[in-house]
């Protein structure tokens, strides 16, 4: 089609923004991809190397066929929306809002248009992202993680290897949307193990010594870190800290134990950000978000750090053993 006719066919016929904006974007001879995340670039590479292996399995390589315009707010709610608005009036071909609900969330309030696909560890639907898992709707699609449902996975693995606890400390940022929901999950599965759940609280890292204070005067055997960004830019104070007060610790991210944590159970997030880059990579190549359905995790990771466990003085079940994808010694 002529690029005359095309114009004139805009100006005689009602033209969606969505595709209003894919028009004019599509004048750029390389796409870009801005990417927005909650946390900090440091500790990213396994992450990113995941992002650009599932961009390359859709046919795009960063700096010979796309762009990537990244974008840090390292922690900073103020920052992420404002990079969400700059991205969007750049404007970019897509927007990848990356790690937890508020990167996707504020995206979702800068455009309309600009396409975007979110990587969270919460419940899109419930959090406000899309209308449906089947059906995201509008201009945003996705991949979660469901961090906060696997949770309940990580009581489970703990009780195993504690079999004994009674009381479970669960190490909070009072200030994350996500914390409502992690606590919920815990609640039946709890009462069904006769385990007391004791919340401890952290908005910031100066906070953790205190909470891992109270988590052991409150004779908590064991201990399971939620699902929060703050946690993951404080992943080596968190792992000195449950090493100092002697408390065994499941993490929702393998890097913590990696650090010296005893061990995790997850999603993969390397494979979490391989979905995303694919998505992406479609997106580029002209498939509607609306018509994507938000994908689920179909990996999961068991990473225990027996070095650790013996600091610790506890003996990992060989049951754990056999079925952990990841043993560090």
């Amino acid at each position: 089609m002529k690029r005359r006719t095309f114009i004139l066919l805009l100006g005689g016929a009602a033209v969606s923004p969505f595709v209003l904006s894919i028009a004019a974007r599509s004048q750029t001879a390389t796409p870009v991809i801005g990417f927005l995340d909650s946390g900090y670039a440091d500790r990213m590479d396994a992450y990113l190397g995941g992002f650009n292996r599932g961009l390359r399995e859709a046919g795009y390589t960063e700096g010979e066929n796309v762009v990537i315009d990244y974008r840090w707010s390292e922690g900073d709610a103020n920052r992420l929306k404002r990079f969400a608005a700059e991205l969007a009036a750049r404007p970019v071909d897509v927007i990848v809002a990356a790690r937890g609900p508020a990167p996707g969330l504020a995206a979702k309030a800068a455009t309309s248009t600009v396409p975007v696909v979110f990587q969270t560890g919460s419940d899109p639907v419930e959090i406000g992202l899309v209308d449906s898992m089947n059906r995201p709707g509008g201009n945003i699609t996705g991949v979660t993680r469901m961090s906060s449902a696997l949770i309940v996975k990580r009581l489970s693995v703990m009780r195993e290897l504690v079999p004994r606890m009674s009381i479970v400390a669960l190490l909070v940022n009072p200030n994350s949307s996500q914390t409502a929901e992690q606590v919920r999950e815990l609640q039946e599965p709890s009462r069904e193990l006769s385990l007391q759940i004791h919340p401890v609280k952290a908005s910031k890292e100066d906070e953790l010594e205190a909470a891992f204070a109270e988590a052991k005067s409150a004779g908590a055997q064991a201990l399971i870190v939620a699902s929060d960004n703050l946690f993951i830019g404080a992943r080596n104070r968190v792992v000195e800290h449950a090493a100092r007060q002697a408390i065994p610790t499941i993490y929702f991210e393998p890097e913590s134990v990696r650090a010296g944590g005893l061990m995790c159970y997850s999603a993969s997030l390397t494979d979490s950000f391989r979905q995303v880059g694919v998505y992406t990579g479609r997106i580029l190549k002209g498939a509607k978000p609306a018509d994507l359905p938000v994908l689920q995790p179909d990996r999961f990771e068991l990473v225990l750090n027996l070095k650790t466990a013996r600091n610790l003085g506890v003996t990992v079940p060989s049951t754990l053993l056999a079925t952990a994808d990841e043993v560090i010694e």
